[in-house]
């Protein structure tokens, strides 16, 4: 790496993919106002920015020009917040708090959440479609599409979901553990890493395979991080409520092998992280203390 710290290298990221955000998404006095308002309140109220800055950091390590990262970086979010927007919803996990402010459906109505879940959703394919950068003679548009799509869907996070609606209560292995964040979280992750690097001019198959394997290890260490926090973590800190998996009896790492053992686990994905990506030049250096920042964080 250059003299550039981590901490700089994401607050760049954060800044670019906001104002990205911002300028796609529609103005809040656009009608439907309410729904509008919602989205921009979904998606612009905060948040690490972890995904799109995979997409940029899997770019950069490939040497993917920077005007083809922000729309990804863009729809990766997009996705990202939907999700988010309806998991929190009554029928799901009914939460009330999401990065520290009131969930979507508290600060509006279910409604008008489900709603906007579905318009951020849609909206996301819609600005990978139309985005001239990345549409020419083999470009990388219908590629990153069907990434996203993909991982969006049964077999990714919606399945995810599903499994970890209907795993609450109930006592499952760490195989079933694994495969259900796999989908839910890790899903997600990979397509962020994979959509990066697809912007390149040009990148191998055995590049494409490191990379993913990274993505892998660590989109497991970020829930099993996840997982810890709930447990260890501050409500004020964590911009959500401490404690919630725990109450709503969901299965997480600790419950199942015990605080220390999950934070072996999240270091072991970590190694596995580093060594999935050991070929790869200095360029790739910001991934490399990505996945260090993924399992030492505190919210």
């Amino acid at each position: 790496m250059t003299n550039e710290t981590l901490s700089d290298i994401l607050a760049v990221a954060r800044a670019r993919v906001e104002a990205a955000l911002d300028a796609q998404l529609p103005g809040a006095s656009e009608e439907p106002r309410q729904l509008h308002e919602a989205m921009r309140y979904a998606v612009l109220n905060g948040g690490k920015r972890v995904r799109a800055a995979l997409v940029y950091l899997s770019g950069r390590a490939v040497s993917a020009p920077e005007e083809r990262l922000d729309t990804p970086a863009i729809a990766v979010e997009l996705i990202h917040a939907y999700s988010l927007v309806h998991d929190d919803l009554p029928a799901m996990d009914n939460d009330d708090l999401r990065r520290g402010q009131p969930t979507c459906h508290i600060a509006f109505d279910e409604a008008t959440a489900l709603l906007a879940g579905d318009a951020m959703q849609t909206h996301a394919f819609q600005l990978l479609a139309q985005a001239s950068a990345l549409n020419f003679p083999g470009g990388p548009a219908l590629p990153m599409i069907a990434t996203l799509a993909s991982a969006s869907g049964s077999g990714g996070m919606a399945g995810g979901q599903a499994i970890d609606l209907a795993a609450v209560g109930q006592q499952l292995t760490l195989p079933e553990l694994e495969n259900m964040h796999a989908h839910k979280t890790g899903a997600l992750i990979r397509a962020a890493v994979r959509i990066g690097a697809l912007a390149a001019d040009s990148v191998d198959a055995t590049t494409l395979a490191a990379l993913d394997n990274y993505a892998a290890a660590i989109g497991l260490a970020f829930q099993i991080q996840d997982d810890i926090l709930d447990v260890v973590g501050d409500t004020a800190v964590l911009g959500k409520q401490q404690g919630a998996d725990e109450a709503l009896g969901k299965p997480t790492y600790p419950a199942l092998v015990g605080l220390e053992r999950a934070r072996e686990m999240a270091a072991a994905q970590h190694a596995q992280a580093l060594a999935s990506i050991a070929t790869l030049d200095a360029r790739a250096d910001p991934l490399r203390s990505l996945s260090e920042y993924i399992v030492n964080r505190t919210h």
